[in-house]
């Protein structure tokens, strides 16, 4: 189970890492939130599912469609521009309860 947190936790820093790239390249997988959002809706009728909050105010979101299974994964940096940093095929949306066991695992 740690090697699976600390998985995640690799995983998360090189979404970070390359959304910070992307901005600095400033390539056209950024742009204004609402119009990420829109063109996520409209073309792959993608919603969001999940949200956090990362380092320096970024927040990282999750938009998936359960009909067709695509999903995207976007940073929306503190100046308002989001930026595409993964997307594939295959979601599937799970509600795993947690039991006292696996809380102690975390730990």
């Amino acid at each position: 189970m740690k090697q699976d947190i600390l998985a995640l936790g690799l995983g998360v820093g090189a979404i970070l890492l390359s959304a910070g790239q992307l901005q600095a390249q400033g390539t056209a997988r950024c742009a204004e939130r609402d119009a990420v959002v829109q063109r996520l809706a409209e073309s792959y009728g993608e919603t969001r599912q999940s949200i956090g909050l990362a380092s320096d105010r970024q927040v990282v979101e999750v938009y998936a469609s359960p009909e067709t299974g695509s999903w995207t994964i976007t940073v929306t940096m503190a100046n308002g521009m989001t930026c595409l940093v993964a997307a594939g095929r295959g979601f599937e949306r799970l509600d795993e309860e947690l039991t006292p066991a696996r809380l102690g695992d975390r730990v």
